[in-house]
């Protein structure tokens, strides 16, 4: 194996055995394109949906802290080479949760350019962990992704963790306290929450 993962639950399968789920790489990918697609709609003409910018803000911070518990660490362990675009990406990460703080029509555009670099720095380290790591640590790791984002914090908080094991920990713990919040205030969190303005 060249990325480091617990080992599975005794399955009573061969040794080809193949978890389910879908890759990483795969679920990173369509992640990057709905965050590209929905900073688009925002930044477009009108109508913008009713609640886009809650729902961007919780999408990345959900996205970020989930690339940051396993995508990120599984690229370092695969490809020490890269560790340094690994940080580079980890900074980022950091300056778009601070931006997202204060996300407001306004600085919209400064936080859609960040997306698309995200976008961009990610998307090379994605291609990359493709080349060395095998099917199934992909499904694997991708498995683990969707678990994180489901746990993940709905709302930016540029000053936790951003590296194991710590970020595993406190993460989950915040989103608990964020979906509370949400529940709370009906506050928007799903692309599927989503409503077009009618036109003026």
């Amino acid at each position: 194996m060249t990325v480091p993962l617990p080992p599975l639950p005794p399955t009573g399968e061969d040794e080809h055995y193949r978890p389910g789920g879908r890759s990483i790489a795969d679920i990173v990918d369509a992640e990057h394109r709905e965050l590209c697609g929905l900073v688009d709609r925002l930044t477009g003409a009108d109508p913008r949906p009713e609640g886009g910018l809650e729902v961007l803000t919780a999408a990345l911070s959900r996205h970020l802290s989930a690339e940051e518990q396993y995508l990120l660490p599984a690229v370092r362990a695969a490809r020490p080479e890269d560790a340094g675009r690994v940080d580079r990406a980890l900074d980022a990460d950091r300056e778009l949760l601070a931006a997202l703080t204060e996300l407001t029509p306004d600085r919209l555009p400064d936080v859609a350019q960040r997306v698309r670099r995200h976008v961009a720095a990610v998307g090379e380290l994605v291609r990359d962990l493709r080349e060395v790591a095998t099917a199934e640590e992909l499904i694997r790791l991708g498995n683990r992704l969707e678990i994180a984002e489901e746990a993940a914090p709905t709302r930016p908080h540029p000053g936790t963790p951003a590296t194991p094991p710590w970020n595993k920990i406190v993460e989950p713990a915040v989103g608990v306290v964020d979906k509370l919040r949400d529940a709370v205030a009906g506050r928007p969190t799903r692309l599927s929450d989503l409503t077009e303005r009618p036109p003026a």
